[in-house]
């Protein structure tokens, strides 16, 4: 888990103890069960002293539960209720269940929507159904935003300025992998040009293919992303782009129109869209 960075630690506005206490609070991930201090300050990189101050502070306000026998903790309900109504404000989560069920019997395939997380993105609703048997993710999950097709999407959903930032933490945190995942980042910003959504087959796991489609609101949240995907025998390269794609870019522009979002896109913008290849090049480039 990343630190606070340089510019974020020396913000006099920034609260470096409460940034810290939230870093034990995210070390928790669904199905983890219990985290002693040990683990989690493996997790977080913050010494091992510090996470035992920090999971006493958290165990005195009730959002971790101490399991003396095991010496560990848990997360408390008071901190899931924080998650809880997180997703209870999420009006894209609701909106979009109707829809995600539709495409999910339509395709056979899991269907989620996400926002990022630092370098993730993290799932705040699914629908799956026992023919998506092989993708073991559920609401709280979190996917690479690099290897993704969910994570690629978003990326180039985002703005020119914020894109090069997020790229460039994406460089610092793979090192040596970067090249590699530039590349798919790339190949994923022509896709998204030209049919409006990203691809990954067998990039994040080899026995996974899935689309991503990112939707972008006027509200000022966001932008978020979804994905559809299954087993790779059963969502070949083919029917993701003949098929799966074309259905989820349908499925997102349905949910923005719902949602008020977005105006119809003129002939003029839709043939600006196709011509954005050589600007996708040029802005990953940058990033090398």
């Amino acid at each position: 888990m990343k630190r606070p960075g340089r510019k974020a630690a020396t913000d006099r506005s920034f609260v470096v103890a409460l940034s810290r206490g939230l870093d034990v609070l995210r070390a928790f991930r669904p199905n983890d069960g219990l985290l002693g201090n040990q683990e989690i300050a493996a997790r977080t990189n913050l010494p091992k002293p510090t996470v035992s101050r920090l999971t006493y502070t958290l165990t005195k306000l009730g959002y971790l539960t101490p399991v003396p026998r095991f010496e560990k903790y848990q997360l408390a309900p008071s901190a899931m209720s924080l998650g809880y109504a997180a997703l209870a404000n999420l009006g894209v989560r609701h909106l979009s269940e109707s829809y995600r069920d539709e495409v999910m019997r339509e395709t056979g395939g899991a269907v989620a929507v996400g926002g990022r997380d630092r370098l993730s993105m993290i799932y705040f609703g699914q629908s799956r159904s026992g023919l998506t048997i092989g993708v073991q993710l559920d609401v709280g999950s979190r996917i690479p935003i690099a290897t993704t097709a969910m994570g690629r999407a978003y990326i180039w959903a985002l703005p020119d300025d914020e894109r090069a930032s997020l790229l460039r933490e994406l460089r610092e945190h793979y090192g040596s992998r970067w090249p590699r995942m530039r590349d798919g980042i790339e190949r994923s910003g022509e896709t998204v040009a030209r049919h409006g959504f990203a691809i990954s087959a067998g990039e994040w796991q080899d026995d996974v293919a899935a689309v991503g489609v990112a939707l972008k609101l006027n509200d000022g949240t966001g932008p978020y992303a979804f994905n559809c995907g299954a087993p790779a025998f059963r969502f070949t390269e083919d029917r993701l782009r003949s098929d799966i794609g074309p259905r989820l870019v349908a499925m997102v522009r349905s949910i923005e129109a719902a949602l008020g979002t977005v105006a119809p896109q003129s002939k003029k913008e839709e043939n600006k869209k196709i011509k954005a290849g050589g600007k996708v090049a040029r802005m990953v480039e940058r990033i090398k």
